[in-house]
């Protein structure tokens, strides 16, 4: 497979055309009577009309047929894909999943799409608030079939092999250590090269967007030229017996037929996009004298709420770094939150959890649920020699955090059958170390 090409910038005004049709794109206008080539305009909108321009995503795509070109969606059934939270009863413990199970291909043909299964959420797609998240576990290229999410915007985290996500707008290879988003309506395929494994963050009724960076500056967390749109791509490629265009609408998945490949998009302007990221590139901001800084400083993207400094959620990473705070225990620390907080491991050892918390598996600490490091981790760090020191070398954590109180499924809390029953005893070893006798001291 050739390389792919990308453009570069986050939220940019873009403008492509694939270059086997140059003058694609029509020029002063979005709708000519007749366009270029012969092709059909038709424009993708990602907000209201009359939102603000700085808020304001749409894009305009020229192709060779239009979507509306389907038969009529039928439901489809989906057992582990849901929206529905009322469904089991609430439980505020903690909760560890052990690196969640990827079908063998002997065992049958499993793609992305029937590989989603929903681990938790809260909200509503039809009052378009609220989240999912799911994980993703396939053995098998999508083929003749794409799928779309009418309720919101997919953020993608590849865990274990390359997927390779073809859109409306081009192709994207999204390997481990980074991450894709195909925002609300945007059609697209996934091929896959082995047994692959995943995570996924929806949000509905919002964009992921970057975070203000206040008194940081104007530089660093995730810089917007580092973040990668597809240039346009297309294939003209008839499929007599039938290609299926799924749909997930309120919650549930609807399947139709048509006879084109829907990638048929030759050219296309605007900044309503798919886009993918590299973690690597992170700059990371941390403390360099004393104290733990809050994990908010290594967000990489944020869906806002309409409460200021509130997200719908956020997706923070822990990415390699120096720690050189003095005085400090330096992993973090024991906490109760008001934000619901659900942990992937992309590679290597958390620090706060090095035994139990592995690649592929999930941690979730709900609304004020206490959490933080368990006893090797704490008798360690309370005693180690405090020198600078290289931390999650080799390691790719990270969290999906959110202000909504999150229901778990039927299907995360028994049926996958990874859910670490004993994961409370990590902290049964925790000693009281108070001296009623202690004295400061003398300076």
């Amino acid at each position: 497979m050739a390389e792919l090409k990308y453009l570069s910038g986050f939220g940019n005004e873009f403008a492509t055309e694939d270059p086997r049709c140059p003058g694609a794109l029509p020029e002063g206008q979005n709708n000519p009577q007749v366009c270029p080539y012969g092709l059909y305009a038709e424009q993708l909108s990602g907000s209201a009309f009359t939102c603000p321009r700085t808020t304001n995503k749409r894009s305009w795509l020229y192709r060779i047929r239009p979507s509306v070109c389907h038969k009529p969606f039928a439901a489809m059934q989906h057992e582990a894909l849901m929206d529905k939270w009322d469904d089991v009863a609430p439980d505020p413990n903690q909760l560890r999943w052990l690196p969640f199970t990827i079908p063998k291909a002997a065992d049958g043909k499993v793609d992305f799409v029937m590989g989603l299964h929903t681990v938790c959420g809260a909200g509503d797609t039809r009052a378009r608030s609220g989240i999912a998240i799911h994980v993703y576990t396939c053995n098998y290229s999508m083929t003749d079939k794409c799928f779309y999410n009418s309720d919101g915007d997919f953020l993608i985290v590849p865990q274990q092999g390359k997927i390779l996500v073809t859109t409306e707008f081009g192709k994207m290879m999204v390997e481990p250590n980074e991450i894709c988003v195909v925002q609300q309506g945007m059609r697209f395929g996934v091929d896959v090269f082995g047994e692959t494994r995943g995570y996924v963050l929806e949000v509905y009724g919002v964009h992921f967007e970057l975070p203000d960076l206040g008194p940081i500056g104007a530089n660093g967390l995730a810089n917007p030229r580092d973040f990668l749109v597809p240039v346009a791509w297309y294939e003209d490629r008839s499929v007599p017996g039938g290609y299926a265009v799924i749909n997930k609408y309120q919650g549930k998945l609807f399947s139709s037929q048509q006879n084109f490949s829907p990638f048929n998009v030759v050219a296309w302007h605007g900044n309503y996009t798919p886009y993918k990221y590299n973690l690597d590139n992170f700059m990371v901001v941390n403390c360099v004298a004393f104290d733990h800084a809050d994990p908010s400083i290594f967000t990489v993207l944020t869906a806002k709420s309409a409460r200021p400094g509130v997200a719908v959620a956020d997706f923070v990473i822990f990415p390699p770094r120096w720690g050189v705070a003095d005085h400090t225990f330096r992993p973090p620390y024991y906490h109760r939150n008001c934000m619901s907080e659900f942990m992937g491991l992309i590679k290597g050892h958390y620090e706060a959890k090095e035994e139990g918390f592995l690649p592929g598996g999930a941690t979730l600490h709900s609304i004020m649920t206490p959490h933080g490091p368990d006893v090797d981790c704490f008798e360690k760090n309370s005693t180690a020699v405090l020198k600078p020191e290289r931390v999650a070398e080799g390691t790719m954590a990270f969290m999906f955090e959110s202000s909504f109180s999150m229901a778990v499924t039927q299907w995360a809390l028994q049926k996958c059958q990874r859910l670490d029953k004993s994961y409370y005893t990590c902290w049964e070893g925790l000693q009281t170390h108070f001296n009623p006798n202690w004295k400061p001291k003398s300076k």
